[in-house]
């Protein structure tokens, strides 16, 4: 026997109704809740990482702004050695800028030259302290001889108030010819030039270039 489905309740289905869109009203408050989190946490780390974006930005130019004053110290304190030679080639005189007077300099010769090291007085380098030992050098020879003597310069200079060194092996230019006044054998040397070889330097580094540069001896 079939049985009859129970008649329709209005107050039921209203119910009913008044449910489902309360359920859909829930959810689609939650989407919008759900929605205003995203974009507050959204706007809270584009705006984080704004700001270290711009801290990044000054940590960087705060050091470029850093190196570029180092440089501009350095630049400033720095000395370059130089050097130019008597009218005659008697001796170089070592030149200083107004900001940077010299104080003193020694000048350390190769080893097997037995010369040791000289302090300068007034700045000049003598061609009597290694005169006799470049001549030798390259005794018997009759033509003119050239060639470069390695030295290792330690040198004080003022900047300002602050006492500051500099040290480097420098090539002295020399020239060995006959003259109207014989010094050894009818034959002198003049002093041409003082160039920068490489900065720093030890007495084993010097002797080191001084062996490569040498004159051969005549056979």
């Amino acid at each position: 026997m079939t049985k009859t489905p129970p008649p329709h309740d209005p107050a039921i289905q209203i119910a009913a109704t008044e449910a489902v869109a309360k359920a859909e009203a829930a959810a689609t408050r939650r989407r919008w809740i759900n929605l205003g989190e995203f974009i507050a946490v959204a706007g809270l780390l584009i705006a984080g990482g704004s700001l270290y974006v711009n801290w990044s930005d000054h940590r960087a130019d705060q050091a470029d702004k850093q190196v570029a004053a180092a440089k501009a110290q350095r630049d400033s304190s720095r000395f370059d050695v130089r050097a130019v030679p008597t009218s005659n080639g008697a001796a170089l005189l070592l030149q200083h800028d107004d900001r940077h007077p010299i104080r003193d300099a020694t000048i350390t010769f190769p080893s097997d030259l037995g010369i040791g090291s000289k302090d300068t007085v007034g700045d000049t380098i003598d061609r009597g302290w290694f005169e006799h030992e470049m001549l030798k050098a390259t005794d018997g020879a009759t033509e003119k001889k050239t060639g470069r003597l390695p030295v290792l310069i330690v040198l004080t200079y003022w900047d300002g108030d602050t006492p500051r060194t500099t040290c480097g092996i420098y090539d002295i230019g020399w020239k060995a010819e006959g003259g109207p006044i014989p010094v050894l054998s009818g034959r002198s040397l003049k002093l041409e030039s003082l160039h920068l070889h490489e900065l720093g330097g030890s007495q084993a580094r010097l002797d080191a270039v001084w062996s490569s540069v040498k004159p051969k001896p005549k056979p």
